[in-house]
């Protein structure tokens, strides 16, 4: 994913293949949000924002980290996916091969699961960095960091899907109990997202 062009990314996103999907699809989203904080703190510098340079500067840093980060998990959601798919081909003739075939089933899904939980955190953080750069970046470029909440919040709207559909088939009871947590926030996330948004609106509809 790191080398492939958008086109052929997309165009093996199109394919009839199990990955990648949504969930490498989300995290690029919320790698994209990322990118956008960055690109805003960077048009933030220089005397003009000297006050806030030290925040601004914070926000970048802390941006960059989580933009590679959720590149990271693009490509972990579709690794984990594939050892979801190769638990489900794995022999299942004799008693003994179906319990271990379960087993494997139940361990791949927890570990699909926890990409995408892993990805709302991200996506929290993100909407914050975009909370803090709203008051103090530059004016010019405000929308971005609107269109950097919207991602982030679809971003984690899309984890958490990912979440719950793994959650279908695991009956470890302390695996469901700390996915179902690692999504509990994602309401609360897309509703601060959207207010960036609305905030920003306000701002250039003046």
């Amino acid at each position: 994913m790191r080398t492939d062009t958008v086109d052929t990314f997309l165009h093996t996103l199109a394919a009839r293949t199990p990955a990648p999907g949504g969930g490498a699809s989300a995290a690029l989203q919320a790698a994209q949000a990322a990118a956008l904080i960055e690109m805003v703190a960077r048009y933030s510098d220089g005397p003009r924002y000297a006050e806030h340079a030290a925040a601004v500067g914070a926000v970048r840093e802390a941006a960059e980290r989580h933009r590679e980060l959720a590149l990271s998990l693009a490509e972990e959601d579709a690794a984990a996916f594939a050892e979801v798919g190769a638990a489900y081909g794995l022999p299942r003739a004799t008693g003994e091969e179906r319990a271990a075939r379960s087993r494997a089933i139940g361990a791949a899904l927890v570990g699909a699961g926890r990409v995408p939980a892993a990805l709302v955190a991200v996506c929290a953080q993100l909407v914050g960095l975009a909370e803090e750069l709203l008051p103090v970046g530059n004016r010019n470029v405000v929308s971005d960091i609107a269109t950097a909440a919207d991602a982030a919040g679809a971003a984690a709207s899309s984890a958490r899907v990912n979440v719950e559909i793994n959650l279908g088939g695991i009956t470890d009871a302390a695996a469901r109990a700390e996915l179902t947590e690692g999504i509990a926030t994602v309401d609360d996330l897309t509703a601060r997202a959207e207010k960036v948004t609305a905030a920003v609106r306000e701002l250039i509809l003046r």
